[in-house]
């Protein structure tokens, strides 16, 4: 091989969409990773329905039976909780090694050349080296994540950047609902996500990088008893969960998605879904030329769950404002329910101002 019209640097999933989308558009594409597949990453697991839709726009479809439904979100703090149904549909919690094997599937499906265990070494203006190999291509795709060296040999790795610290443990136990529940405890986070009939993802995230879920779980006394005797699946691993932008995803012919592109926070349980949208909208300027309109775009896309992320980690201020928003929550289900379906994309931003003007409201009365 000496030429590609698009060659991916990284073959995790924003690699393989991108990848995927670009085939899609009649362009020759080869994808580059210095792992071996299936690829794995401490995460929370769960794609919301926005990020299925997202998903099957490129193509893509995860079998049911590969996954565990969902039909909403539950907040849990103390002794309060809240809970709403998604308002467009159900999401899937789904192991991050099958949803990688899905979309590697459906890349060998559109012919997309596949280099697993061939680390990239640089970037040249002529195109991407394998070590002492030159591969040339019309356009280079960094996809290789949060630290991302193509955003760093390119001169694009000026950000601003806040982190906070992820670890996650499966556990051989059958969910207890039907829905990902974020419990919120001191300075920390924990998710529960279904992943099977038998499985449950469990992610914690805080500030503290040395905080470990056998240490927080204590603070989490009714999920502690959920969990006691339950059979770890698998070893407890690590992530970094940084909110990064960038100011530009774009440095001639080389372009940037995916967590390489900027990050927002784990909270939000957007990642994913924001990668396969970029993928596409990166595809459709690929045929155009415009990676003008790929920035410009790329910056609205993220707008949201930016906003969401900010808004969801003002109730890690204090424990006594938590309660309060989620005694706001509780007298009226509505306002949780309308944020939820903010956060899934499917109430505008008017609509959802009017709700954050209502459930302010009620915070302090509450």
């Amino acid at each position: 091989m000496r030429a590609t019209d698009v060659f991916v640097i990284g073959g995790g999933p924003a690699g393989l969409a991108a990848a995927i989308a670009a085939r899609r558009q009649g362009f020759d594409v080869v994808v580059a990773d210095g792992a071996l597949p299936p690829i794995d990453k401490p995460c929370g697991e769960g794609l919301m329905p926005d990020g299925l839709a997202a998903l099957c726009a490129l193509g893509v479809s995860i079998a049911p039976e590969q996954a565990h439904k969902f039909r909403g979100i539950r907040f849990v703090s103390s002794r309060l909780s809240v809970e709403a149904n998604f308002p467009n549909g159900s999401g899937f919690g789904v192991r991050r090694t099958v949803l990688h094997r899905t979309m590697m599937a459906a890349a060998e499906a559109e012919r997309v050349t596949l280099l697993w265990h061939t680390p990239v070494t640089g970037v040249t203006s002529d195109g991407v080296k394998l070590g002492d190999r030159l591969i040339r291509a019309r356009w280079i795709v960094g996809a290789d994540g949060g630290h991302s060296l193509v955003r760093q040999w390119t001169g694009l790795d000026r950000s601003r950047e806040r982190m906070r610290f992820a670890f996650r443990r499966h556990y051989r136990i059958a969910p207890w609902s039907e829905f990902v529940e974020l419990h919120w405890g001191p300075k920390c986070q924990i998710y529960i996500t279904p992943v099977a009939a038998d499985e449950i993802c469990v992610a914690l995230i805080s500030r503290n990088s040395d905080l470990r879920l056998d240490d927080a779980l204590p603070a989490f006394p009714e999920l502690a008893s959920l969990l006691r005797g339950a059979e770890p699946s698998s070893i407890e691993r690590g992530a970094i969960s940084s909110t990064r932008k960038l100011r530009r995803v774009y440095q001639g012919r080389v372009v940037l998605v995916g967590d390489a592109s900027g990050t927002v926070d784990a909270i939000t349980g957007e990642g994913l879904c924001l990668a396969f949208h970029q993928a596409k909208l990166l595809a459709e300027c690929l045929v155009t030329r415009d990676l003008e309109r790929y920035q410009r775009e790329h910056r609205m896309l993220a707008a949201r769950p930016a906003m969401m992320a900010r808004l969801m980690l003002t109730l890690d201020w204090t424990t006594s404002f938590r309660q309060r928003v989620m005694r706001a929550f509780g007298s009226d289900p509505r306002l949780f329910a309308r944020l939820l379906a903010m956060h899934v994309g499917v109430l505008s931003p008017v609509e959802f101002a009017a709700t954050g003007l209502s459930l302010g409201w009620r915070a302090l009365l509450a």
